[in-house]
Order: structure tokens, then sequence, then C-alpha cells
């Protein structure tokens, strides 16, 4: 039987993250999720076990494919409690943009990576990722 150990002075921490789709299409959507995916996962510790919940928020100008449906398909992510929603349509913000918010169970001393990235580094660029990285 495997046991469960829970860390009593765990406490549930926030990461942010977004990115930029260069159009609406469902591949293109496709990658710019397991990009930014990937870099959230290689620039912080954490088991998809210990995600509480992952809300994804896109701009009215994507509607070609869930984001959450991309995080489905990641190892170990099936049973990670999933949602889209659309974001609020603000005059001049950033078109074509896809953000996250991840809750997740991590000792509070915990280093946390936001990562912004393509032209969503101008959303945060004190959280901002190398320049290099997803630069289309």
């Amino acid at each position: 039987m495997e046991v469960c150990v829970v860390e009593a002075d765990w406490t549930v921490r926030a990461i942010r993250g977004a990115t930029t789709v260069p159009e609406n299409t469902a591949e293109a959507i496709r990658e710019a999720v397991a990009e930014l995916l990937d870099e959230l996962e290689r620039h912080n510790s954490f088991e998809p076990e210990q995600i509480v919940s992952v809300t994804f928020s896109v701009t009215p100008d994507l509607d070609a494919l869930f984001p959450a449906s991309v995080a489905r398909q990641r190892p170990r992510w099936d049973n990670v409690p999933l949602l889209d929603v659309q974001h609020m349509s603000v005059k001049g913000d950033l078109e074509r943009c896809v953000r996250f918010l991840i809750h997740v169970n991590l000792p509070p001393n915990t280093e946390l990576s936001h990562p912004y990235l393509r032209q969503a580094q101008q959303l945060r660029p004190d959280w901002s990722l190398s320049s290099s990285v997803g630069s289309s």
C-alpha cells in the first residue's frame, strides 16, 4: 500500500505565467502552451501531484483550442484540475495571449519562477525569462 505523506509546513503557492500565440490556430496554441509549460517545469521544482489547480485564460481572439487540453496531455498532468476561461477584454491589451495561474503545494521558502515568454514578456518584465526563449 502506498502512503501519501503531507508536510504540515507546506503552503499553497501561486505561479503566474503567460505567452503569446502568432495566430488563432490549434497548432499555434498547442505549440505556445507546450513551450510555456516546458519553461514552467524547467525553472520550478515541483511534481504534477503537488499542483492544486491551474486556470488558463485566453484573450477573446483565441478560440481554436483549449489550453487545458494541451496541459492534460503532459505526463502525470491527467489528474490535475484544469480550467479555461476567457480573459477580460481591455482596449490596448496584449493580443493573442494565454495566461495561467497555478496553485501548487510547496515548502514556504521554495523559489518560484514565473515564465513570461514571447510578447508576454512586456506584461511582467521583472519576471521574464531570457528573451531568447520563445522570441517568436
